[in-house]
């Protein structure tokens, strides 16, 4: 077994303003400010449909990258999606081929802004476009190397002031549009319109280019697909109606010759100071595409690196940044400017990515059918499989309408990563696809490394917002052992417990637990042991917790003695019984409590607790639980007296605690309220924190809260 290297985690700053401006900046670049005029001359008017039609192989492919970064948001998008699903090699040639074809894109942009910024300083020639292009790309690896959080603020301003200028083209120039300037529509043929869709389709990509930095998205399951699918939208507005106006406007010889395509047209019906707005929101577009395309590529080799696919130096973080893999991106990207023409390998890298996208369409039908209940999606793509069907042919038929050479060279990419895999990464890496998992199914071959993978994930990513893991808390069951006792002790106590909410008899459910033990299904680490297993006729999960400060015994089998087992003494011990018909849940459950113990000094407050109360607050989510003491003195006061039914607590919180003394009190409607009750509110966290603000006080000194 080859060593384990301790991954370092990057940092969740990214929230869904910046997923949505790191998603449209990557988008709304050379695509509209560069590309028409080359499309123009290739399909001719119908180059607005063929911008159209590039959106459709990118829909399957959207839907599909979604649902897959909010099961697994890791750092590397495609490539780790690949190298799950379909194993490292896979995963190697994903990598490495949509790392180039993001910095082909970036290198793009900043060639399209020299054009721009000609406009402005005519004497600008070929040479002073490169290093001015150059120069913006060390500056904007400069940026990266602060961290996600700052380059990610200032793609917001970038895009917002973006799309207030596209708003003012978009809006003066639809009534400019000349309907004589459509006629011919289709006169360059379909198999042209197709080809150009092909050339264009690179304008969409940057869509889920932000599932790369999925890892440090805050709640990605709620931030990625409402950016993404915003994105999206805005991304065929502005290219539907964007491209209209110049085929209206621009004689289409003018059009299909220029590098300016949007300045030419807005000097139409804007004239000359209209010409210089829009070529400053190209120059702001092309630096946005630069900004998150460098953020994006930069996590690849950071991804492939974590999996001994390259060097181990790439996944090292200094403040929470790749640094390594930054300078590699962007001294990439600056090679590029200087010995290559990044404007005519720009179909090169279409061409790869649409093969990505097909590949990423399997992958999600190859995690389905894999049976594995730790694959979790917080979205699930529609239509499926049918919607990734079209997913993997639609892409492929565009490759082959784009000629002989993008196929070359995406055929290229591919001899490249598997030569790079078999001579570097093969002996490096002991591990399979989720496609395994299908031929565990037909009973050939089970890879467990990704299942407990997976698992990891889950606890990474916490609880979903409607889990009602805070109920369970608040509904289950204490018990405090003062002596040390055995495993089978607590199982005989929490079993009777259990009869009477499930059905089961004790016996029944107390085998249960006993047998999962034998068998190694119960994790024990760190003094906790979390029993448990899903059953039929219940519709909701209820939990006991065992506390047993002086230790509890349990045997469980032995590492590396097969049939054998050793002792383990454990402090805390978790009973999970949830519903067998949702297998996510009681896994999220599971990795939530998991979550929770593992935390620093949760041990020793663990063992500082000294009542059922203290236990269930140790474990309930902060920014849903408050606690809080009755003071005739605090702001608490207001509250004396009361019954709970006359408290006018928010909307979505309720008292799930109520002790009094040494004793717990169920909390009722008609229960009165007395001085030094300590009262545990549970709800959503808006309703919580409108409570902290309206109870929480200070009394000599220290929060009235406990």
């Amino acid at each position: 077994m080859l060593p384990v290297r301790k991954q370092q985690k990057l940092k969740k700053e990214l929230g869904l303003f910046s997923v949505y401006a790191i998603a449209t900046g990557t988008t709304l670049s050379a695509g509209f400010f560069l590309l028409p005029g080359i499309a123009a001359s290739q399909a001719g008017p119908a180059m607005v449909l063929a911008y159209m039609l590039a959106a459709i192989p990118l829909i399957p492919a959207m839907f599909s990258i979604v649902e897959l970064c909010t099961a697994m948001p890791k750092a590397g998008g495609v490539y780790y999606f690949l190298d799950r699903s379909l194993g490292p090699l896979f995963g190697t040639i994903g990598g490495m081929g949509t790392w180039l074809a993001l910095i082909l894109k970036v290198s793009f942009a900043l060639m399209g802004m020299g054009y721009y910024l000609a406009l402005f300083i005519p004497e600008i020639g070929e040479g002073h476009i490169r290093t001015l292009a150059v120069i913006l790309a060390l500056a904007i690896g400069v940026l990266n190397l602060f961290g996600s959080k700052k380059s990610g603020r200032m793609q917001i301003y970038l895009v917002f002031f973006l799309l207030a200028l596209l708003a003012g083209f978009i809006g003066v120039g639809l009534p400019s549009i000349n309907p004589v300037h459509f006629d011919g529509f289709f006169g360059a043929g379909f198999d042209s319109i197709i080809s150009t869709a092909g050339l264009v389709y690179i304008s969409y990509v940057g869509v889920t280019t932000v599932t790369s930095l999925s890892e440090e998205v805050r709640d990605p399951e709620k931030n990625l697909p409402r950016g993404v699918f915003l994105s999206l939208l805005t991304a065929l507005v502005v290219y539907g109606l964007g491209t209209a106006i110049m085929v209206g406007v621009l004689p289409m010889a003018q059009l299909a010759a220029t590098m300016t395509p949007v300045a030419d047209a807005t000097a139409v019906f804007f004239s000359k100071p209209g010409l210089y707005i829009m070529s400053f929101a190209a120059v702001l577009a092309f630096t946005s595409v630069a900004n998150a395309g460098t953020m994006s590529a930069s996590r690849y080799p950071l991804a492939l690196s974590r999996d001994s696919l390259l060097p181990s130096a790439f996944s090292h973080l200094r403040d929470g940044v790749p640094v390594l893999s930054i300078l590699v991106t962007v001294g990439s990207i600056v090679m590029i400017l200087l010995f290559l023409d990044p404007l005519r390998i720009a179909k090169l890298a279409s061409a790869f990515q649409l093969l990505m996208f097909a590949l990423i369409c399997f992958t999600v039908i190859v995690m389905r059918e894999s049976g594995l209940d730790s694959y979790d999606p917080g979205y699930r793509s529609p239509f499926y499989p049918w919607m990734q069907l079209v997913g993997i042919f639609a892409p492929l038929w565009f490759i082959v309408e784009m000629g002989w050479l993008p196929t070359l060279f995406t055929v290229g990419l591919i001899f490249v990563g598997t030569l790079w895999y078999r001579s570097y990464a093969r002996l490096k890496v002991q591990r399979s696809g989720a496609i395994f998992h299908i031929f565990a199914r037909l009973g050939r071959l089970s890879q467990q490394g990704l299942d407990y993978e997976l698992r990891e994930i889950m606890k990474e990513k916490g609880l979903r917002q409607k889990d009602p893991f805070d109920q369970i808390i608040a509904s289950s069951y204490v018990v405090n052992l003062a002596e040390r006792t055995t495993f089978e002790v607590a199982v005989e106590v929490v079993s009777e417990w259990f009869a009477d909410r499930i059905g089961h008899s004790p016996t029944e459910i107390g085998e249960q637990f006993l047998e999962g033990t034998r068998v190694g299904a119960t994790p024990v680490a760190r003094g906790v042991a979390l029993p448990h297993f899903r059953t039929e006729g219940i519709e909701y999960a209820h939990l006991a917790i065992v506390r047993a400060p002086r230790g509890l015994k349990i045997d469980v089998p032995h590492p590396l003695q097969p049939g054998a087992h050793t002792s383990q003494l454990v402090q805390a011990v978790f009973f999970l019984i949830s519903p067998e018909d949702n297998p996510a849940l009681h896994l999220r459950l599971l990795a939530q409590i998991a979550g929770l113990v593992e935390n620093e000094g949760f041990a020793e407050i663990w063992q500082r607790t000294s009542n059922e109360q203290e236990i269930k607050e140790l474990l309930l989510r902060d920014e849903n639980c408050l606690s809080m003491i009755l003071d005739s003195a605090g702001l608490t006061a207001r509250l004396i007296g009361r019954t709970l039914d006359q408290i006018n607590l928010p909307q979505g919180s309720l008292v799930a605690l109520l002790r009094r003394g040494n004793d717990m009190m169920v909390p009722r409607s008609n229960t009165l309220l007395l001085e030094n009750d300590r009262m545990t509110i549970i709800g959503e966290p808006e309703a919580i924190h409108q409570l902290r603000r309206e109870y929480l006080s200070v009394k000599e000194g220290r929060p009235v809260e406990d």
